[in-house]
């Protein structure tokens, strides 16, 4: 038998990907603050990543099919980082992160995301999750039927809603750190 993991476990095989301090970081950042670039990810991440370990940690989600790597048009010597389907899914597992996180963590100084994700609920995290397809699987969604792109589109006004009412709140939050 051939043994790439600790165990077969689920949780062990998942811990194995996002268990270290930072993977989980860089894709709330991906996700929450629309951070596609190294260069912010790197200078506006709150905890200061190291570039080595940004560097190192974005390869190990691409490599694990979290996250693509791909030419931004808009800059000849950039990337831009994408979620993949399998990264977008990560949303429910974050929003639950962050609901423990508030109930069993008061001293947390970040809780106006997770009261706006709690007050969300399930129609937010539907929402959210198709801007993000919206926003970083549009070249895989021009693959599709047009079926499968109008039922994955959200309306006009969803698509702005969720995204902003989330950065916002973590924005906000973080200039009250600052403080």
């Amino acid at each position: 038998m051939h043994k790439d993991h600790r165990s077969e476990c689920v949780i062990n095989r998942t811990v194995e990907i996002f268990g270290d301090q930072w993977s989980l970081l860089v894709i709330r950042d991906i996700i929450f603050m629309n951070r596609r670039h190294f260069r912010e990810l790197l200078t506006k991440s709150v905890e200061g990543i190291a570039s080595n370990i940004l560097a190192d940690r974005l390869q190990r989600l691409v490599q694990q099919g979290i996250i693509v790597k791909s030419h931004d048009p808009s800059h000849k010597q950039k990337a831009i980082y994408s979620l993949t389907e399998r990264g977008i899914e990560l949303l429910p597992l974050l929003m639950e992160m962050v609901s423990w996180g508030n109930q069993y963590l008061p001293a947390s100084g970040l809780r106006g995301l997770a009261k706006v994700l709690v007050e969300g609920g399930p129609k937010l995290r539907t929402e959210f999750m198709a801007e993000l397809r919206e926003t970083h699987l549009r070249k895989s969604s021009a693959k599709t039927s047009s079926a499968k792109k109008k039922a994955r589109r959200p309306t006009k006004s969803t698509r702005i809603v969720a995204m902003q009412k989330l950065q916002a709140a973590y924005e906000a939050e973080l200039a009250k750190r600052r403080q």
